[in-house]
């Protein structure tokens, strides 16, 4: 793992080199995980374009923060995307669904500009269920075996899936895996959708219940420069249970909107 230092802080993400052709894609992960989600993308079987993973603030391998659930976690999560996306020189940002948030702040609020975004479980706004948020707070593994519920992270039964997210969300921890989700619940740029100006591709599981495919097609034709596709089999990690046709999409979109 590399590190950048920036704010007061050290935020580590791995870089690797690809074939060293095509843009520079860097890869945000959501709530409750780490940079190891993107394993599929970064890896020899994922794209040919150099591809970068971050691990947020308090999140994997990177030094923590003290901010409130909210617009104070969303400014320091973006603050960490922009020192790594500066450091690595990086063209497009993929995110999943607090990730996808970050990339959509970045675009807004960030004077480091993307080529392109890829935006995956996600929307402009992340509404989260109030049961969640309560065993967020007193009933940590009920909130994450509900999440691990059927058509929620993951729509396949792969108990070996389910088994390595169980325990990556447990290694992140009850604080930071709530502040990631009451931040994902307040997070909302509905008004602002508009003002991305990018080339965007919302990308949905088929299944997804957390962020269903209205979201994302709603987004996507809000979005001026937006287009929407589908990974089939899967659910809110589509990156994980279908990698090879969530990096065709990906691909398929880069080659369109960027001719690499």
């Amino acid at each position: 793992m590399d590190t950048i230092a920036h704010h007061g802080r050290t935020t580590a993400y791995r870089s690797v080199a690809g074939d060293g052709t095509g843009p520079v894609t860097l890869y945000v992960h959501g709530s409750g995980t780490t940079h190891r989600l993107w394993g599929q993308q970064y890896a020899a079987s994922g794209p040919a374009h150099p591809a970068v993973a971050l691990d947020l603030s308090g999140h994997g391998e990177s030094e923590d923060i003290d901010t409130a659930p909210g617009t104070a976690t969303v400014d320091a999560y973006t603050e960490d995307v922009v020192a790594v996306a500066e450091a690595v020189d990086a063209d497009v940002l993929v995110g999943s669904s607090l990730g996808g948030a970050l990339a959509q702040w970045v675009a807004l609020e960030s004077s480091w500009r993307p080529e392109a975004l890829v935006l995956a479980g996600t929307g402009p706004t992340l509404p989260v269920f109030d049961g969640l948020c309560s065993w967020l707070d007193d009933d940590f593994e009920r909130a994450v075996e509900f999440l691990h519920g059927r058509d929620r992270l993951f729509h396949a039964t792969d108990e070996a899936l389910r088994s390595r997210s169980r325990d990556r969300m447990t290694a992140v921890g009850q604080r930071v895996t709530r502040r990631d989700f009451l931040t994902c619940d307040r997070f909302d740029v509905r008004d602002r959708v508009t003002d991305i100006d990018v080339p965007t591709l919302s990308l949905c599981g088929e299944h997804d219940k957390l962020t269903p495919r209205t979201v994302h097609e709603e987004l996507a034709a809000e979005l001026p420069a937006g287009e929407f596709a589908l990974v089939p089999d899967a659910a809110h990690l589509s990156m994980v249970e279908r990698p090879v046709a969530f990096n065709d999409a990906v691909a398929g979109f880069l080659r369109s909107r960027l001719r690499t």
